[in-house]
């Protein structure tokens, strides 16, 4: 059968398994005693093994099901729970990981068969079950049960037919069929006996018709029955045809059956006790019940689910779909900035009040219709950073010291391009943390710390950007350390230093190459971190700071755009040049007379209500040509980025504006100044300002 339809599910859902199983081992670990823990990771180990036997993963079946040994010994209360044995199941994890990377590259598990893994967790149950010989490594297939002989040996479970039944059976012999009784027995630790009977009756029906179910085929789809089923088929292949196709299905331990010639009642004492009474409109033979089985197959979830609705709470849906209907919002709005601007010009002939509300009523349409889109985009940032309470563990290990991670706010939504993206650099600065921030458990207790040094993670939103800290309270940064190193590897002079303000020094550490290890691990040393999370946020649209303090601790503050694509942005010119800068990065705009400027270190300033503001000429710093005179006045645009404000000089207002981002490619990639363009109502093209980079 060809299950390639179902991988996208199988990837997503082993994933959750995963990471399900991930966070109960973490909580296991602290807490060993705990059954209700000890049963989620069993039912999610379970599961895991199933879907992969579904999908006829072997080898990823192969070692779920010794882990799933080691859990049962835990839920039985012969093995207890240590160090060694969490060690030993993230392994497996890793090497689980491992398959479904290779599955999500390639559609295939690969070659590789973590032998070394599955002695490991055999030797384990062995060793905890004292001188207990090791379970064995060969895939899950328990010993063959003569469940179909009831005794009297007939190799299939005669069924009793009912008169219509019996008169398609007889139809289709005198046709020139050959009919066979067949009784497919389930494995005793199968998960889904429904979906394996009807993956059997998906494959047989490549041969022939099936005629008559025991159970009947809604029993079967709801799960009535045990571990076997019934059923006769009318085919002109051979038997060990139908026979070889059912046993292909996953978790089938054995088919057995033979050709029928003789159609007389037959009732047998023992086999009516053991079958319920059939009901003629079930097994109608002219509506094809297995066929329909997909269409029902939602039905065993809906009693499971306790009444909430089994389908529309959730769509997966293509990335590039999103992306097609994002350009066509894009479209859309630019349509709506043209009419805008036809309207604005007497020419255009459209001013009066009927127009006017078309146009108010189409911009209301595309707002709707764009926040509808980017909620469809968002996702919590939680499926990012639910991996890293594990990879701190590890590190508390690797390094030797003692250390727990906080996260708070893993449900703030991000665009999910974003969120793809945002993996890396978080973990850099989590390692960063848990390496150079955090100081030994002696020299903690020396300081009066807690020995357990603790890391955190905080996300929330603030207006259109999100904002995700990492930090903890360690050592922090040793400011003269970074300066000497600097001067030591001939980035900065000793006259350069003195000059430089404290976070100008601490900037040096986003510096390609630039490492504060003492020695190289694998852990860091090599100078590949920070300058990689600063580049990366940077692509990103966002930026991040500093704030540290020697002895107490540091940390980073990542400032990430909600979306990539659509913004409110306020339009300014500049001589006759349009630019767009963010309306989320804009504290407010000033008009500020030409004799308030004040100079502080050459350079110009506004002292604006108790703060001392930098301004920034945007005409010289665009490279155009200066004014004639100075004017009386100057329109400053006062922008922010975390505490820091800094005015742009502007030439004049345009006003607000939703407007499509459009990526300039390779184009201008080197000025980190523009971060993109927008197309205006009139065609023409405006530039948008990295407030970021020019603060």
């Amino acid at each position: 059968m060809d299950v390639s339809q179902y991988l996208e599910i199988f990837i997503d859902e082993s994933g959750e398994h995963l990471q399900t199983l991930s966070d109960c081992i973490m909580e296991l670990e602290k807490e060993p005693d705990n059954k209700d823990v000890i049963n989620e990771i069993f039912r999610a180990a379970h599961s895991l093994k199933g879907m992969a036997g579904t999908m006829g993963f072997k080898r990823m079946q192969h070692l779920t099901h010794d882990m799933e040994n080691v859990f049962q010994e835990v839920r039985s209360e012969k093995i207890h729970v240590d160090s060694q044995m969490i060690d030993l199941l993230f392994k497996c994890l890793d090497a689980i990981d491992g398959y479904l990377e290779n599955i999500k590259a390639s559609s295939d598990e690969g070659e590789e068969d973590n032998e070394v893994i599955i002695k490991e967790l055999n030797n384990f149950l062995a060793k905890a079950n004292g001188e207990a010989p090791a379970e064995p490594a060969a895939p899950a297939e328990p010993a063959k049960e003569e469940v179909a002989d009831d005794g009297n040996h007939r190799l299939y479970k005669e069924i009793e037919l009912t008169d219509q039944e019996r008169e398609a059976v007889v139809a289709a012999k005198d046709s020139g069929m050959h009919i066979y009784g067949v009784t497919v027995l389930i494995q005793k630790d199968c998960l889904l006996k429904a979906a394996r009977a009807f993956l059997v009756f998906r494959e047989v029906e490549a041969f022939g018709e099936i005629l008559v179910y025991r159970p009947s085929s809604q029993d079967v789809e709801d799960e009535k029955f045990d571990l076997e089923f019934s059923f006769y088929i009318s085919s002109s292949e051979s038997f060990e045809k139908i026979q070889k196709a059912a046993k292909n299905v996953s978790e089938i331990e054995d088919v057995v059956g033979e050709e029928l010639t003789d159609f007389a009642p037959k009732v047998v004492e023992e086999e009516k006790k053991e079958e319920p009474e059939a009901k003629p409109a079930e097994t109608k033979p002219e509506t094809k019940p297995a066929p329909k089985a997909p269409e029902k197959k939602s039905a065993p979830v809906k009693k499971a689910s306790a009444g909430k609705p089994a389908t529309s709470r959730t769509v997966r849906v293509d990335i590039e779909k999103l992306d097609a209907l994002m350009n066509q919002v894009s479209e859309l709005i630019i349509a709506k900035n043209s009419l805008v601007s036809i309207s604005s010009t007497e020419e255009g002939g459209f001013n009066n009040q009927g127009f006017h509300e078309q146009i108010e009523y189409l911009e209301r349409i595309t707002t709707s219709l764009h926040e509808s889109v980017m909620k469809v985009r968002m996702v919590p940032i939680e499926s990012v950073v639910n991996k890293f309470p594990r990879m701190i563990r590890d590190l508390s290990r690797t390094l030797n010291k003692k250390m727990e991670l906080v996260m708070t706010g893993e449900d703030t939504e991000l665009d999910r391009t974003v969120v793809d993206q945002i993996g890396d650099p978080l973990q850099h600065l989590l390692r960063n943390s848990a390496d150079h921030g955090l100081e030994d458990t002696e020299v903690r207790l020396q300081r009066g710390k807690p020995e357990v040094g603790t890391i955190f993670l905080n996300a929330y939103q603030e207006g259109n950007n999100v904002i995700i800290q990492v930090g903890d309270d360690g050592n922090g940064i040793d400011i003269e350390a970074v300066k000497g190193k600097a001067i030591e590897r001939n980035i900065i002079t000793p006259e350069q230093a003195e000059a430089m303000s404290e976070k100008e020094i601490i900037n040096l550490l986003f510096m390609p190459s630039f490492s504060m290890a003492k020695k190289i691990t694998d852990i860091s040393g090599r100078g590949v971190g920070l300058d990689v999370v600063k580049s990366n946020i940077e692509q990103l649209g966002g930026d991040v700071e500093v704030k540290t303090k020697l002895g107490e601790g540091t940390t980073f503050t990542v400032r990430l755009p909600l979306t990539l694509a659509i913004i409110q942005a306020l339009m300014v010119e500049v001589r006759d040049e349009k630019y767009a800068i963010a309306l989320g990065s804009i504290a407010n705009i000033e008009s500020v007379p030409a004799k308030d400027i004040k100079y502080v270190e050459a350079k110009e300033v506004i002292h604006l209500r108790g703060s001392v503001i930098p301004l920034i000429r945007l005409d010289k710093l665009l490279d155009l040509p200066p004014h004639e005179e100075d004017p009386e006045n100057l329109t400053v645009v006062i922008v922010k980025r975390g505490d820091s404000q800094v005015g742009l000089v502007v030439d004049d207002l345009m006003g607000q504006q939703e407007i499509v981002i459009k990526s300039l490619g390779k184009y201008i990639n080197g000025n980190k100044l523009i971060s993109g363009a927008t197309i205006l109502g009139d065609g023409e093209v405006a530039l948008i300002l990295d407030v970021n980079t020019l603060m």
